[in-house]
């Protein structure tokens, strides 16, 4: 049944981009035996001092060695060591950035009070004018603390944090198994997909750059983060969990 799920999803898929003339021009499907260097670099600490809990009073430490590649699958693992939270954050900055595209993740959700897992794009010229001006594109988080919803967003100088551009869709039983979670980035609108099921549009009229930073390359994240702001209190009870990817596509 799951095989046959998982066809069926990837069919539905190919005719929705066959209707949008797109075509796949980067695939990471974690098929060799570690991350390859050449597209991903690891955030590592606390942030500090620069940004200390990673702007969101985030607790864990990121580490090169909270994750492993097996299967073809990514597995990033939270677990706590101590008095220590651990984690893995990846990225794509200076590496690998597209302008426009659809963008895929199939992955299966770490779950628990305080667990924050989340796929995501920043613009490329952050270190030039900031967050958020550069924009962010939130393709998939959820928090544990919130079970059956998942949140799609954008962070833009217009409005951001609290104040984003943002949709929680209640999925039951999103927890359970591998879903599909991806964007859809165009010139005129971004929306937003589970399962190829649209959940989200934005499409702004007015187009400065406060309120529509889309008009660049965006580089891609990886995370799997523990409490903060969004994540919220955590119960050490849960741990470890398993932020498990199977494949990020980039269609254009």
């Amino acid at each position: 049944m799951m095989k046959k799920s998982i066809f069926l999803s990837a069919l539905l898929c190919s005719l929705f981009l066959q209707a949008q003339k797109k075509e796949l021009v980067w695939a990471e499907e974690f098929n060799s035996p570690t991350l390859d260097s050449n597209i991903w670099n690891f955030s590592l600490g606390d942030g500090c001092p620069e940004l200390c809990g990673w702007g969101n009073r985030e607790l864990q430490l990121y580490t090169k060695t909270n994750h492993r590649l097996e299967e073809g699958m990514l597995y990033i693992k939270a677990e706590k060591i101590g008095n220590e939270y651990r984690s893995t954050k990846i990225h794509t900055k200076g590496k690998k950035r597209f302008q426009y595209g659809r963008f895929e993740i199939r992955a299966k959700l770490a779950t628990g009070q305080g667990i924050w897992p989340a796929f995501w794009l920043l613009g490329n010229n952050i270190d030039q004018v900031g967050w958020p001006l550069c924009g962010e594109i939130d393709v998939l988080e959820y928090v544990g603390r919130a079970p059956g919803e998942i949140f799609t967003s954008l962070h833009t100088k217009a409005g951001h944090g609290d104040y984003a551009s943002t949709k929680t869709t209640p999925i039951p039983n999103i927890e359970e198994g591998f879903h599909l979670y991806a964007v859809d980035w165009d010139q005129d609108r971004i929306q937003f997909y589970v399962d190829d099921v649209l959940v989200y549009t934005f499409a702004p009229e007015e187009r400065t750059q406060e309120v529509w930073p889309f008009d660049q390359e965006f580089y891609l994240l990886l995370n799997l983060a523990i409490g903060g702001h969004f994540g919220g209190e955590v119960k050490d009870d849960i741990f470890p969990q398993e932020f498990v990817i199977d494949f990020i596509r980039v269609y254009q």
